[in-house]
């Protein structure tokens, strides 16, 4: 298989895979199920906690549910501002990587130059890198302070497991990472060679004309005046006169 049709595929399928991961990523946001505990207060009736990062809920058996949002925004802990932020830092480098990922593409021909659409394509890799770094320091972050809670003994609030909203994270950044990372080393690496092979390019053509136009300085021109010190004299043949011409 051609190299630029094998880069092609690898391309395509890291797109996909950096796109799948992006919208697992968007779908965490408005997911109420970050941490969920069910707790049995009598025996027909039960309550089930569930939260996120922008309201918690309480659901029991007879199907009512109840949200109420966070009623302030500094009293809030200090994670939470911070998983909040990641998030929606993670979303938008991974627009932005998707934008300059079609754009740099070998199979959209939408750039110019081979070399631009490599660095192009290497700047949507390190977006998504950093995309998908984001949102795992996030969730990570979130699910440590939900274990720590809950394996505390001395913490008496109420105690929540984690939710599906984390696993469904971890899954859309490790998409993320991975193809960002796959983008970057291809790319990087095209874009490396291929500005090296034109700074040879451009460094060795100008000596060679340089050297060729020397070679053509270097030899005497042709003068239309015959030079006498370097003629050899031929002898005259037998039975003629030597006859001196003079200019």
């Amino acid at each position: 298989m051609h190299y630029r049709t094998l880069m092609m595929y690898t391309e395509i399928g890291c797109f996909v895979a950096c796109v799948c991961g992006w919208i697992l990523v968007c779908s965490t946001m408005p997911t109420n199920y970050w941490t969920y505990s069910e707790v049995e207060s009598l025996v027909l009736t039960s309550g089930h906690y569930f939260s996120n990062l922008w309201k918690d809920c309480l659901t029991d058996s007879t199907g009512v549910s109840d949200c109420k949002e966070f009623p302030t925004l500094l009293a809030l802990q200090t994670y939470i501002h911070l998983c909040r932020s990641l998030v929606i830092i993670s979303i938008i480098l991974g627009f932005f990587g998707s934008i300059l990922a079609l754009v740099g593409m070998k199979c959209t021909k939408l750039g110019g130059s081979e070399i631009m659409n490599a660095r192009v394509t290497f700047a949507a890799g390190m977006n998504y890198l950093l995309s998908g770094l984001c949102g795992m320091f996030a969730y990570s972050w979130y699910a440590h302070k939900v274990i720590s809670e809950f394996m505390d003994p001395n913490y008496k609030a109420k105690k929540f497991e984690l939710g599906s909203a984390l696993f469904v994270g971890w899954g859309g950044s490790a998409l993320l990472v991975v193809g960002g990372f796959v983008y970057s080393v291809t790319a990087g690496k095209e874009g490396l060679q291929s500005s090296s092979k034109t700074q040879e390019m451009s460094y060795h053509t100008p000596s060679s004309n340089l050297s060729e136009a020397n070679q053509k300085t270097s030899s005497p021109p042709l003068s239309p005046i015959p030079d006498r010190a370097n003629q050899k004299t031929s002898k005259p043949p037998k039975g003629s006169h030597a006859v001196d011409a003079y200019v």
